[in-house]
């Protein structure tokens, strides 16, 4: 299938008079490290401009300070240390009984002891987790841990290290290689290229929306925020991945039109609402 701007009628409905906050969902962003204080901040303001009522970003403390001065919007829960750690995981635990979705992997770094510490967060976690960035290798190293729950983010290289396949730029392999590994995973899969190809291990949709200018760090970053956001609005995972990826091209689309080659991640999260509006 190809993914049209009518599946955004899946997510955005009207709101009704009497609806309160966390009615459109509470994310726990979990990422950053020593090295990578700011990456977190992206999605999570990615994630508000997509429609999520409350993001809160679990980070250690220095990333958390960052985090929190650049924006009042963010709320942070400052983790003892540099990095995540496996002390940490019942500490994140008793974060995500108040959340309807959980995003993790940016800035966390691929350390041995990061690595191990998130994948036994995951095993652990319940609620519904989009998995990006560094979380991939986690999860790639125990396979275990994965849940229908799950939509993994992958780029072409990341998808290698999760399934051991190299796809190629023809869409006909692309297709046949991420609905393969989402069958064989259990979970939903988007990988991420100038075609986003998106599969539950039943169904592939296509993505076209986009622009070759969405190559700078962090592009990604906003492609989870917004993915988390609508996953924590109550939305099938499938569903969500599709929409995201739709949005997220499409406010890049936008953006372009007027900062071209000198277009940033933070520009196009500012179109996300145009991009949802149409």
């Amino acid at each position: 299938m190809e993914v049209r701007k009518s599946i955004l009628k899946a997510v955005y409905k009207k709101r009704k008079a009497w609806v309160r906050k966390h009615d459109f969902g509470n994310l726990l962003i979990v990422g950053g490290s020593k090295l990578y204080l700011s990456t977190p901040i992206i999605s999570a303001l990615a994630a508000y401009r997509a429609g999520v009522d409350w993001v809160t970003v679990a980070a250690p403390e220095d990333a958390c300070k960052v985090i929190a001065s650049y924006s009042p919007n963010i709320m942070v829960h400052p983790l003892e240390g540099s990095y995540i750690e496996k002390k940490h995981v019942d500490e994140l635990l008793s974060l995500t009984k108040k959340r309807t979705a959980i995003l993790i992997g940016g800035g966390l770094t691929r350390s041995e002891a990061v690595l191990e510490a998130v994948a036994d967060f995951l095993e652990k976690a319940d609620e519904p987790c989009i998995i990006d960035d560094d979380a991939i290798y986690a999860v790639a190293r125990r396979k275990s841990v994965i849940k229908s729950n799950f939509i993994l983010l992958p780029h072409s290289f990341e998808f290698y290290v999760l399934s051991g396949i190299k796809v190629t730029t023809s869409l006909k392999d692309r297709a046949k290689a991420v609905k393969e590994a989402a069958s064989s995973l259990g979970a939903v899969i988007l990988l991420k290229g100038h075609v986003d190809v998106i599969s539950d291990g039943k169904h592939v949709a296509f993505n076209r929306t986009g622009t070759p200018l969405m190559t700078k760090a962090g592009f990604g970053n906003t492609l989870a925020g917004i993915c988390a956001a609508i996953v924590a609005r109550g939305v099938d995972c499938f569903t969500a991945a599709c929409a995201a990826a739709y949005v997220n091209g499409r406010a890049g689309e936008i953006a372009s039109k007027i900062f071209y080659e000198g277009m940033l991640p933070t520009d196009l999260i500012e179109f996300i609402p145009d991009a949802i509006k149409g």
